[in-house]
């Protein structure tokens, strides 16, 4: 699949703010499968200061700094993108081999599981999620049919509601309610299998905007989305897991970046002198073109 995105971020504050700085995550990293073209990047007003430079993890950053007060900032990425993923593999490592493959992996670049084995700043370990997904992560079970199993759960038991959470809500808080977004969706699905030592990831991206002809439309389009990858070993890599639309992430969606949890990929954050109130709209089309 073929794609045009177009990404449209305002923010807005009450009173203008001095020296804000701010931390845009909004150019796709290189991904398998995944090959992106004429990205551009423009905000309204211009910084003073602008510097593209990779991330940790799987991002890539556009760091911004404003001398000028700024009381209202428009932020627009584009780009296309052709979209073909690897085949799924026939097989996946049993969920104990898995576990055993990870943990003596000696690479540690940013699509090694080293990294994402253990609890982050959103992510922590959760006993509590772990005994919930305990029955799907039988260790004779097949890596990837666990943790499609977990997906699927979460999709039955969970109810999507978007004003049930908000950015800065805990797994734990999303699973005792069960609702929330796409969000916390995917950061249950990736404390559940770090619980219990498997490397699981947060992926943040978009989703195509129209359905295919005769299928539903996807939930989490017309906004970035988030969902979960799971490493299956260094020969299948990193399997991309949507507990919001029950589904594998394959050519219906374009991954931005990759990190431990939500805080390491948000789109846009940072800082500013002043105590005004921001408020942001986002507004996303992504258009298949071919």
């Amino acid at each position: 699949m073929k794609y045009r995105v177009r990404h449209r971020c305002r923010l807005s504050y009450r009173q203008p703010v001095r020296d804000a700085r701010l931390n845009l995550r909004l150019e796709p990293v290189a991904w398998p499968g995944q090959l992106v073209s004429g990205f551009s990047l423009n905000t309204d007003p211009l910084p003073a200061e602008r510097n593209d430079h990779p991330g940790p993890y799987c991002v890539n950053i556009s760091s911004l700094a404003f001398r000028e007060p700024v009381q209202q900032l428009e932020v627009v990425s584009a780009f296309e993108a052709a979209v073909s993923p690897p085949p799924l593999p026939a097989a996946t490592p049993a969920v104990a081999a898995l576990r055993e493959l990870a943990q003596e992996e000696r690479a540690l670049g940013n699509l090694s599981p080293a990294a994402y084995l253990y609890g982050s700043h959103i992510a922590t370990i959760d006993e509590e999620i772990g005994a919930w997904a305990a029955p799907h992560l039988d260790p004779e079970r097949p890596m990837l049919e666990a943790a499609r199993a977990l997906t699927t759960t979460i999709h039955r038991e969970f109810a999507y509601d978007s004003v049930a959470t908000h950015s800065g809500t805990l797994p734990a808080e999303a699973f005792t309610k069960r609702s929330g977004v796409c969000q916390d969706f995917a950061q249950v699905l990736l404390v559940a299998l770090r619980t219990h030592g498997l490397p699981a990831a947060y992926v943040s991206g978009y989703l195509r905007t129209l359905p295919p002809p005769g299928g539903e439309r996807l939930v989490g389009a017309d906004a970035m989305h988030a969902w979960a990858a799971v490493w299956c070993g260094a020969e299948a890599g990193w399997i991309g897991l949507d507990p919001t639309n029950d589904c594998l992430a394959r050519e219906d969606h374009i991954v931005v970046a990759m990190g431990r949890d939500y805080a390491d990929v948000a789109p846009v954050d940072g800082v500013f002198v002043g105590s005004s109130v921001q408020a942001t709209k986002f507004g996303v089309d992504v258009v298949p073109i071919g």
